[in-house]
């Protein structure tokens, strides 16, 4: 069963519908701020909304969304959502810091010729094998640690939020962070 999430931030307010759809009906472009879905809503009729605002979209009564329209495709989201969705991942890597943390901890390897940490930008074998060896000493506790105990990496709170961006506007196939 897929989780669904409760709420979900504002990406982009187009009080008018898409401009060459036809319709004129309002559509709200948002994230759902736990499962990283990218949703397109419909708002009650006269609902002020604004960019950024955080909405709910659970099962009980709603005050501003009306109803779940559905997944928002990439190619329809706007030049505005685009930038929203980006500060809100860079937001949303540093406030779940330690859930990613854990998962350079805990990454394993795909299949004989491919690892986790490799789904990364930037993230190749030496990378990988260098981040191994030193996590095989002591676990990680935080990005500035990641940084400093494994000098020749990427900036690890860097690949996660363009790894999560990745799996939001590109489909790929191995799937890390965005269900």
């Amino acid at each position: 069963m897929m989780k669904k999430d409760d709420y979900a931030l504002v990406l982009d307010y187009l009080a008018n519908g898409y401009p060459m759809a036809g319709n004129m009906r309002p559509v709200v472009q948002a994230i759902g701020t736990q499962h990283l879905a990218l949703l397109e809503l419909a708002p009650v009729r006269g609902a002020q909304i604004s960019v950024k605002e955080k909405v709910y979209i659970g099962p009980e009564k709603r005050d501003k969304i009306y109803y779940i329209i559905g997944r928002l495709r990439i190619d329809k989201l706007t030049e505005s959502a685009k930038i929203q969705l980006q500060e809100f991942i860079e937001t949303y890597v540093g406030e779940h810091e330690q859930e990613f943390v854990k998962f350079f901890n805990s990454a394993q390897a795909i299949n004989t010729r491919l690892h986790q940490l490799e789904l990364l930008p930037g993230f190749g074998r030496k990378h990988t094998q260098e981040l191994l060896n030193v996590r095989s000493e002591k676990t990680f506790e935080s990005f500035d640690e990641i940084r400093q105990r494994v000098k020749s990496a990427p900036d690890p709170k860097k690949a996660i939020e363009k790894r999560i961006l990745e799996e939001l506007t590109e489909n790929p196939r191995q799937r890390l962070f965005v269900m």
